[in-house]
């Protein structure tokens, strides 16, 4: 199925035929029939004769209401530009004709109207040929011009023929698994509530599936469709749909807000693209010039950053970035209009490159500059490179929009590098990810020498990465002997170790003389501290050469062995574990005694009942 929208100057007549080649008045506000006059768009159906049934958007000429045309042509597959043959070309004619060309309309077709007015073929023909003039270098050129009549009926059947060819050439819209529905009207109907209405786009709709509108954050539940006014289970890209709503109310939606599918469309105030601007621009394009931006069916003003130029002239392209007042819906590869807001005037277009750039981009940066070409002229996979550099992280296999030959020339060319479990990652991510993490631990072994290395959970959120795809960094990191794991879940440089002075190596003997004098009473954190100092301490708890039971005391791994076997043992005979047997059977103090069950209780291994303490749920491995 298609859609195809009308364009033209004011009283050209595409209303008027519209409704003769349908039969449907496209104008529904009763202000638009008396003044016969289009406003707003309008909507309308028609059966070809090989059967298919295309939509028609009939759209305002008058210049007070091209923004409403804006949004009505977003996602036509064909435009008939409806040209007046007592007046021909006409200023509206020329800014639709621009506005066409900038959205890149696959195909069109031009319509002659009100031929019934005019008794001059010299001048029909004059007007022919200025129409060709015209559409020069536009998707017009070489198509058919078309004489009718809306009143007489004459070239109705020819335009009709004409058309039914111009749409069996244009394939149909692809199903990308993700539709979208930029929503061009917002209305009620008594006993089913809120409908909403719009060009369907990516992917197919159904029945009782759950969908969110953004930017209005808003979910709802598909009570119905319909295209065309017949009811239907489900419809797929390239339909007019009407969509029947539970769960919204009619005030939180509004024009150029999107339908699609829960979490998978994002709002942003900030867009990358690739401009066009009109030769017939009254003025240049000035850096954070105020602007217009029409996207799908939205429109929201904002101002543009000019990122390889001081000034854009008429005729000119360039890169920018717009920075947007409201959160716009969209997606790589839309087109998109600019206006200027005042004097009204449409000056340029383009494609939006990319609607999560993430930061405002510093002014005439080449690598910039560079990575906007590839987002406009590269293929699928040079894009999808580029989409995945910029994520600076591992993704998943199943994620990448790839296919197998374009992911195997990616790992063969070294593009991207295999993770373990599915996951893969930039070359360049990967090269910045060990530079970032070389440097960081290096910078941590200089400020604490004395340290055996960086906790693991410390570096993850330095490199900002989410706990399972940090796994696999750590272990590649690790395959390549960049970082070394020790089991105490600390990193450090292959060639970083600890160091001690001749002082701390004398102080440390004392402080294992005094240990080995009284295992079960060692010196307390802070006696020991005062002995070797707090780096020397801190060495050694995180080798496991001595185990901290609580802010207080530590113990060796071999002594507190030997308190797990007693505590465990203790339980297993059903006997109640007591601070007093604990002191009694070791020689220790109450203060140790103490300290030690109520560690197990902070781990759930055991429970306290009164003075005593019964087995619990904990692991008695997470003591050491």
């Amino acid at each position: 199925m298609h859609v195809v929208g009308t364009a033209g100057h004011v009283d050209h007549g595409k209303s008027t035929l519209t409704q003769a080649l349908t039969g449907i008045n496209p104008d529904r506000w009763e202000e638009e029939q008396a003044r016969q006059m289009t406003i707003d768009i309008g909507f309308a159906w028609l059966d070809l004769p090989n059967g298919e049934r295309i939509g028609i958007v009939d759209v305002p000429g008058h210049r007070d209401f091209i923004e409403n045309m804006l949004a009505g042509v977003g996602g036509i597959d064909a435009a008939i530009l409806v040209i007046a043959a007592d007046e021909g070309v006409m200023p509206q004619t020329r800014e639709h004709l621009a506005i066409l060309d900038l959205l890149a309309v696959p195909t069109g077709l031009i319509a002659l109207t009100k031929t019934d007015l005019v008794d001059d073929p010299d001048w029909l023909e004059l007007v022919q040929l200025d129409i060709m003039e015209v559409v020069q270098d536009t998707i017009f050129e070489g198509q058919p011009i078309v004489p009718v009549s809306a009143h007489t009926g004459a070239g109705l059947d020819e335009l009709v023929a004409a058309l039914t060819d111009l749409l069996e050439h244009q394939p149909p819209r692809t199903d990308l698994g993700n539709p979208r529905l930029p929503i061009d009207r917002v209305f009620t109907i008594s006993g089913f509530g809120v409908v909403v209405t719009g060009t369907l786009q990516d992917g197919t709709l159904s029945v009782g599936q759950e969908v969110d509108i953004q930017p209005a954050n808003v979910q709802a539940r598909i009570r119905g469709l319909q295209s065309h006014e017949e009811s239907v289970e489900c419809a797929g890209p390239g339909r007019r749909v009407a969509v029947n709503l539970r769960g919204v109310e009619k005030a939180e939606l509004a024009r150029g807000h999107v339908l699609g599918l829960p979490g998978a469309w994002h709002p942003t105030t900030l867009v990358d693209a690739w401009l066009r601007y009109l030769p017939a621009a009254q003025r240049p394009l000035e850096h954070n010039d105020p602007v217009k931006l029409f996207a799908g069916s939205a429109e929201i003003m904002g101002r543009v950053r000019l990122l390889d130029k001081e000034i854009v002239l008429p005729g000119e392209e360039g890169w920018i970035q717009i920075r947007l007042e409201d959160p716009l819906v969209a997606a790589h590869g839309d087109r998109y209009i600019i206006r200027r807001p005042s004097p009204p005037e449409t000056i340029g277009g383009g494609v939006i490159l990319d609607t999560a750039p993430g930061r405002r981009w510093k002014r005439f940066r080449p690598d910039v500059i560079a990575r906007f070409e590839t987002l406009l002229g590269g293929d699928t996979l040079d894009i999808a490179l580029l989409e995945l550099a910029n994520t600076r992280r591992p993704v998943r296999i199943s994620d990448l929009d790839l296919d197998e030959t374009s992911l195997d020339h990616a790992m063969s060319a070294g593009h991207l590098l295999a993770l373990r479990d599915g996951w893969v990652i930039h070359s360049q991510s990967w090269a910045q990810i060990a530079d970032r993490t070389t440097q960081t631990l290096a910078q941590f072994h200089a400020g604490e020498p004395l340290r055996l290395g960086m906790p693991a959970e410390t570096l993850r959120n330095r490199l900002r990465l989410d706990p399972a795809p940090f796994e696999l960094v750590l272990d590649g990191l690790a395959e390549e002997n960049l970082v070394v794991i020790e089991g105490s879940g600390t990193l450090r440089l292959p060639d970083h170790a600890v160091r001690f002075s001749a002082a701390q190596e004398a102080a440390l003997r004392k402080l294992w003389q005094a240990i080995d004098e009284s295992p079960y009473t060692p010196p307390t954190v802070a006696q020991a501290q005062e002995l070797v100092g707090e780096g020397v301490l801190q060495y050694l708890l995180e080798r496991g050469e001595l185990m901290r039971i609580s802010t207080e005391i530590f113990l060796t791994p071999n002594v507190l062995r030997e308190w797990i076997d007693f505590a465990r043992d203790t339980l297993k005979s059903n006997q109640p574990l007591t601070v007093a047997a604990l002191r009694d059977h070791f020689g220790t103090t109450r203060r140790y005694a103490l300290d030690f069950p109520e560690r197990l209780d902070a781990l759930a291994i055991t429970r306290r009942r009164g003075d005593e303490r019964v087995r619990g749920s904990g692991d008695w491995d997470r003591l050491l």
